[in-house]
């Protein structure tokens, strides 16, 4: 009659065994996570909609907004969401009697909406700019002008980003 013999633990048996029973372990967590449905933002990084359209509103206040008179330039697809370029630009006649005032850019679904306000005076000559804005996800970049005589310019361009820019 044989007797069982029991292997000898080497330090590769270990080692390969701890492996295994890792990538056992891992394994089905992986398959959860690959078919759940993504996890919309929370926290610090959740769009604010409150501040959004408080932002807008005391922006634009009792005036009606036009399109006319506001070239922008933003690109569609955002390659890096950390800079995306904004350019914007009244195209309205400046006068010694109209001119515009203040441009403001804000990110619809960013955690802090506002992105950037410049005013201008009637000396500058021109109401253009050119600035890089953080994004948190794809979303609409509005771009805001108002001018001396109350004449409030809206523009609004769609990003798709790449990836995450406030979280980064």
């Amino acid at each position: 009659m044989k007797t069982a013999t029991s292997p000898t633990l080497t330090r590769r048996r270990l080692v390969a065994g701890a492996a295994a029973a890792g990538a056992t372990l891992a394994l089905p967590g992986m398959a959860t996570a690959q078919n759940a449905a993504p996890t919309p933002l929370v926290g610090p990084l959740a769009p604010n909609p409150v501040e959004f359209k408080k932002t807008m509103a005391q922006f634009i206040g009792s005036a009606k907004p036009q399109a006319e008179g506001l070239q922008l330039d933003i690109p569609v697809l955002a390659d890096n969401p950390s800079a995306v370029p904004v350019k914007a630009k009244v195209t309205l006649p400046i006068t010694e009697q109209d001119w515009c005032e203040e441009l403001m850019i804000v990110a619809e679904l960013n955690p802090i909406p506002l992105a950037c306000r410049m005013q201008f005076t009637a000396e500058t000559g021109a109401a253009e700019a050119a600035v890089r804005i953080r994004l948190s996800q794809s979303q609409a970049v509005h771009v805001l002008a108002r001018m001396k005589s109350g004449v409030v310019l809206q523009g609004k361009q769609n990003v798709t980003v790449a990836a995450s820019g406030c979280g980064m």
